[in-house]
């Protein structure tokens, strides 16, 4: 498709993988000392080492992979598909509200990526509900002029009623290197979406290599839709102010602070405006506010107080929903979530949720951190990140009865706000310099970990008795041999002048003399009796 054809080489040493003679000579007999060192450990019966891998110096053969995505969602609007996707930044923020992941779709990120590695335009579909047609878009990008380039934008017959998303992109990729990413990109979304089905296939052009991994829904239960909402004043720059006052329909200053920023009533406004100096009144024009007194209000906003946001205006995954993912995907022994009630920074609301599994299904021993921001699995740069630096630093594990070494421990939190405070241009860990966030990150496991203390220590409780039961049982037979030959000897002694004994125990030994009370008597009396004990035992606890 882009002309790329394997060729005979006519010249060998003018590329990068070409062997000389007496680099082959050195690399074989390097191969034959260590042939001959693994065959003296095997005789000896020392562990054999694999032999190393052969290090090439290019990038190796090119592998080209087409990536198809296809959802059963809303859609897109025919007309808006080019500017959607083939026009970087040309998403607005006049509301604030959580969004989707960390740069968007990442549609465009593809596309992008297509048109570096491969220069092929992407393919897209997509139909709306009850629309009798498909659009289908072909397009590039010009990222000199940040326009789309059409290659082909038409409409097609819709026979099955479908509707959604599907988008195709040619690139440049390593599979083998990159695999267990995916894969573990894969299971994490699982997690956090037990509300949607995923299927995932890898088709290669060997049958043996080909995946078909299916992650299944468990629940009908969506997270709430977020709601738009005005700014915080606390919240807002420099920039966000004068854009505001370009786009506001307000005339006066009173009403600009009341009705574009939340948390300011009309009192309230009053008192700012009388704050702000003599320059400044409630009927003068918005618009004709100067650079200075724009700074006196920005310079206010960040000292006055104000009421802090709601979280309306956030999508966190909700509780029930954590615990049914990880269920799903991990099946633990044990496992506890919790969720915040919405907190602040810098004017920005955001929630946490936090669950911790013990045990399950392919998870190592040990921590195994599962990050999430907006919803959206974090993969990479986990060490700096918030919550693995809390989850190592800051929760003592052993006093709530969990070996951090060898116990199974899984560590999901998922953090959304309206503005998600990553380090970095690539947006996959979130600072540990917030302390609302590494607080709330804290409390949230450590409640966590106050539920599973109390069901590990039901647990431990449970073994105990469990045990203490066992051993009593053992040693039954013991005391009913030792309690009937005692019994014996005495029935067996010379009765004397006046009795003992009083009428029961007569009556006893007299039983034990007749064999109508043997040894199995006893057992089954003992038996009895710690069955009892254990029985009002654990109707107690």
């Amino acid at each position: 498709m882009i002309g790329l054809v394997d060729r005979d080489r006519i010249d060998e040493e003018l590329y990068d993988d070409f062997e000389s003679i007496k680099a082959r000579e050195k690399r074989l007999a390097k191969e034959a000392r260590f042939q001959e060192t693994q065959a003296k450990n095997a005789a000896l019966g020392k562990k054999v080492k694999e032999a190393p891998a052969a290090r090439g110096k290019g990038r190796g053969e090119a592998a080209f992979f087409r990536v198809t995505c296809k959802d059963n969602g809303r859609g897109m609007p025919h007309d808006d598909i080019p500017n959607m996707l083939g026009r970087v930044l040309s998403g607005t923020k006049y509301g604030l509200r959580q969004t989707r992941g960390k740069f968007g779709l990442g549609a465009k990120m593809a596309l992008i990526w297509s048109k570096m590695s491969t220069g092929l335009p992407i393919e897209i579909k997509s139909s709306m509900k009850e629309q009798n047609f498909i659009s289908f878009c072909r397009l590039d990008i010009d990222i000199h002029k940040n326009v789309p380039h059409i290659h082909l934008h038409e409409k097609r017959e819709n026979k099955d009623h479908w509707h959604g998303a599907e988008i195709q992109v040619i690139i440049e990729g390593n599979w083998t290197t990159h695999r267990s990413k995916i894969l573990h990109y894969m299971r994490q979304m699982a997690v956090i979406t037990p509300y949607a089905q995923f299927l995932f296939k890898f088709l290669s052009d060997s049958v043996d290599k080909n995946l078909t991994i299916q992650f299944a829904r468990r629940t009908d239960v969506m997270p709430p839709i977020p709601l738009q909402t005005k700014h915080h004043p606390s919240a807002v720059d420099l920039l966000l102010i004068k854009r505001l006052i370009t786009e506001t329909t307000k005339q006066n200053l009173l009403q600009f602070l009341q009705h574009e920023f939340v948390n300011i009533s009309k009192s309230h406004a009053e008192r700012l405006i009388g704050e702000m100096g003599p320059d400044f009144s409630a009927k003068m024009t918005v618009k004709s506010l100067t650079s200075q007194q724009l700074v006196r209000i920005h310079q206010l906003f960040r000292q006055a107080k104000f009421d802090d946001p709601s979280g309306n205006c956030l999508s966190p995954a909700g509780e029930y929903n954590l615990r049914l993912g990880i269920i799903k995907e991990l099946h633990p022994d044990l496992v506890a979530t919790h969720a915040s009630s919405p907190q602040v920074f810098e004017g920005h609301p955001f929630i946490v949720e936090a669950g911790i599994s013990i045990g399950g299904k392919d998870v190592k021993h040990g921590l195994n951190i599962f990050r999430y921001a907006n919803r959206i699995p974090l993969l990479f740069e986990q060490g700096a990140d918030v919550i693995t630096r809390t989850a190592l630093k800051r929760i003592n594990w052993s006093s709530y009865k969990i070996n951090q070494q060898q116990d199974k421990i899984g560590v999901f939190v998922s953090i959304v706000s309206t503005k998600i405070p990553f380090k970095g241009t690539g947006k996959e860990y979130i600072g540990d310099d917030i302390t609302e966030i590494s607080s709330a990150v804290q409390s949230a496991l450590k409640q966590c970990c106050l539920q599973l203390k109390s069901k590990i220590v039901k647990k431990l409780q449970a073994r105990e008795r469990q045990d203490r039961k066992r051993n009593l049982n053992r040693y039954i037979p013991d005391v009913a041999r030792a309690i009937m030959d005692t019994l014996g000897e005495i029935a067996d002694e010379t009765p004397p002048k006046r009795p003992r004994y009083d009428k029961e125990d007569e009556e006893l030994l007299e039983k034990v003399n007749s064999q109508e009370v043997t040894e199995m008597t006893f057992r089954d009396c003992l038996t009895q009796h710690v069955e009892q004990v254990w029985k009002t035992f654990s109707e107690k606890s």
